[in-house]
């Protein structure tokens, strides 16, 4: 079926009349293959739905949003750009929602860098979509959040966050600021940091597993 991205899909490996749902969004100049890898090592019961980026680089990588790189300021991201990704995931969700049978009480959202960065956009603009977010080796964008933040909106919001202590790509100080805020907002989270790169450590992986599976008992 035709939807606002491209995805691919790994139906549950058991039966079951209305799976969790786990959404998963890449990384810049990636595509849906990359967090897809390691779809059939998470829990048998979910419905997992990897998306693609609209955004065509060449050579099967994609992007949410354009990453101008200049010389004189470092790197800058295309805020317009930006706000559009996190609209079409919003309605991508739901449409995902409308076209599979899930438990819309149990939808998580799962990101990687880029993906991460729209993942805490999409859940702090429509916390009334998913319970549950992972972002992996990403911060949070000011720029992509609402202009008031209201506690009493977050209630329902469950997050795992981690990132490489070594990251080479988005300073581990981004990240460090993702705590404090939700901790603000009364948000549900767990932080974590692995002696890595830009990347997701066996243990990293291995504890946001264990931390979907006490999450879809």
């Amino acid at each position: 079926m035709k939807l606002s991205l491209e995805y691919i899909v790994r139906k549950p490996k058991i039966a079951i009349t209305k799976p969790p749902l786990l959404i998963m969004l890449h990384g810049y100049g990636s595509n849906e293959q990359d967090l897809f890898s390691f779809a059939d090592e998470l829990p048998d019961d979910l419905l997992i739905v990897s998306a693609q980026a609209p955004l065509s680089m060449g050579f099967g990588s994609y992007a949410w949003y354009t990453i101008h790189f200049d010389t004189n300021d470092g790197k800058f991201s295309d805020i317009p750009e930006a706000l559009k990704a996190r609209a079409t995931i919003a309605t991508f969700i739901d449409e995902i929602i409308e076209n599979f049978n899930v438990d819309t009480n149990k939808v998580f959202l799962l990101g990687f860098s880029q993906g991460t960065i729209l993942s805490y956009a999409v859940a702090l603009n429509h916390p009334e979509k998913i319970q549950y977010l992972i972002g992996l080796s990403g911060y949070i964008d000011k720029e992509l959040l609402p202009e008031k933040l209201e506690k009493e909106n977050y209630t329902n919001l469950d997050i795992y966050s981690s990132h490489g202590s070594v990251d080479q790509v988005i300073p581990v100080e981004w990240a460090r600021n993702i705590q404090p805020l939700l901790n603000e907002l009364n948000i549900k989270n767990v932080y974590e940091e692995y002696p890595v790169g830009h990347g997701v450590a066996p243990q990293n992986f291995y504890s946001l597993k264990k931390w979907v599976e006490e999450r879809i008992k």
